[in-house]
């Protein structure tokens, strides 16, 4: 039975896309951290891309300076949702059991209306002395 309510949902859920984010260098300050991103959202099968903007922020133990750096998401959605301004909102880490059933790693965010995910799969330009430890979270909005 846990099989196959796992099975749903990882069928609820296919790859529509890559967000591809700027992120904008930082001072961890020992609490968190809230960063500026610049990202472009190529869905695929579409021609133009939509362009967002947004933070991501670090709770818990934060410190130290980073460069800027680049990270790819591959995304995540129901296949019927439109996807323009899809991405639009605040984005959180998942649960181990919640990324599992949708067989997503554990490092994925999911949106706060849980119709998109987010899993990272690259991140360029780390660099830095930096020591984090905690929970990040994303809040995206649709460039105009």
């Amino acid at each position: 039975m846990a099989e196959e309510a796992k099975g749903q949902a990882q069928a609820e859920f296919v790859k529509r896309g890559t967000l591809s984010c700027d992120i904008a260098a930082g001072i961890g300050l020992v609490v968190g951290s809230s960063k500026a991103l610049t990202c472009v959202f190529e869905a695929d099968g579409q021609k133009s891309p939509y362009k967002y903007s947004g933070t991501i922020d670090k709770l818990g133990l934060d410190i130290g300076v980073t460069a800027e750096s680049r990270v790819v998401w591959s995304v995540y959605a129901k296949p019927k949702t439109k996807l323009k301004g899809a991405l639009a909102g605040n984005y959180s880490g998942l649960s181990a059991e919640f990324a599992a059933g949708l067989g997503l790693g554990a490092k994925s965010l999911v949106g706060s209306k849980k119709e998109i995910a987010l899993q990272p799969v690259k991140i360029d330009g780390q660099t830095g002395l930096n020591v984090a430890v905690g929970i990040a979270s994303v809040k995206l909005t649709l460039v105009k």
